[in-house]
């Protein structure tokens, strides 16, 4: 009389350890992120809230409920650009701006969260074998702030692929949320401001916003390329083994 019920009792118990498995969580994750891309090119939420149809109510609510669209936007993979430039262009440059990174801190922690608890746990270790995703991922461990900080300020590394980098790695969420509040004001304000200049393309705020944009990718593609090479060059130096005598050797 007892197998049938310790049977029983077993089946929940292995379906419950498959579902919390890190991989099925990973799965899942993998699966909301292409539902959201689906729905994001099926309904276009982004045309939505930019051309103001969703926005029944005006003056502070209008803004508090575009920047809650625009978080969800983002963490459906939106690009942010497109909603910067709404945004400036919908509530100028100071409702755009707050309502854009507000929004970029409310996207930015539902990436993290989401990548934290359906991710980490299946992510950690293969990133771990990888050298130079182990490099990096130390970095981001160990300096959270300053390293979060620099990926926001510096454009290269897409938005949505900082948020999931950052939350496999064991940066903590106040230096995450801070980092990205402070670091992506610069671009977005930049953005913004060209949103709400758009009208007038000739205005010196447009070409200034513009040119700041141009400057600011230029400048981390810069960055990004001197890092990589630092990184190979140091790589050439490291010493290998040498299988012949068993010993380390100078790097080519």
């Amino acid at each position: 009389m007892d197998r049938p019920v310790a049977a029983s009792d077993g089946l929940p118990a292995a379906c419950l350890r498959a579902v919390t498995h890190p991989w099925s969580r990973l799965g899942l994750l993998v699966a909301l992120l292409a539902a959201a891309a689906v729905a994001v090119a099926v309904f276009q939420p982004h045309e939505l809230i930019s051309n103001g149809r969703l926005l029944a109510v005006t003056g502070a609510p209008a803004v508090a409920f575009f920047g809650l669209a625009y978080g969800l936007c983002t963490a459906a993979l939106v690009p942010r650009p497109l909603l910067n430039l709404a945004s400036g262009a919908l509530f100028g440059l100071q409702g755009g701006l707050a309502a854009a990174v507000a929004g970029t801190v409310l996207g930015a922690g539902i990436s993290f969260g989401l990548g934290r608890v359906l991710g980490q746990a299946a992510l950690r270790g293969p990133v771990q074998r990888a050298r130079w995703l182990a490099a990096a991922d130390r970095q981001l461990s160990r300096r959270g702030f300053r390293s979060m900080l620099a990926l926001r300020v510096f454009p290269g590394v897409p938005f949505a692929a900082a948020n999931y980098c950052a939350a496999v790695s064991r940066m903590g969420w106040t230096p995450f949320l801070l980092a990205t509040a402070v670091g992506c004001v610069p671009n977005t304000a930049a953005y913004v401001v060209a949103g709400s200049s758009a009208s007038d393309p000739l205005s010196p705020g447009f070409f200034a916003a513009l040119g700041f944009i141009v400057i600011s990718a230029g400048v981390g593609a810069g960055v990004a390329w001197r890092r990589r090479r630092r990184g190979a060059a140091a790589r050439a130096a490291a010493p290998v083994a040498d299988p012949a005598v068993g010993v380390l050797t100078p790097g080519p």
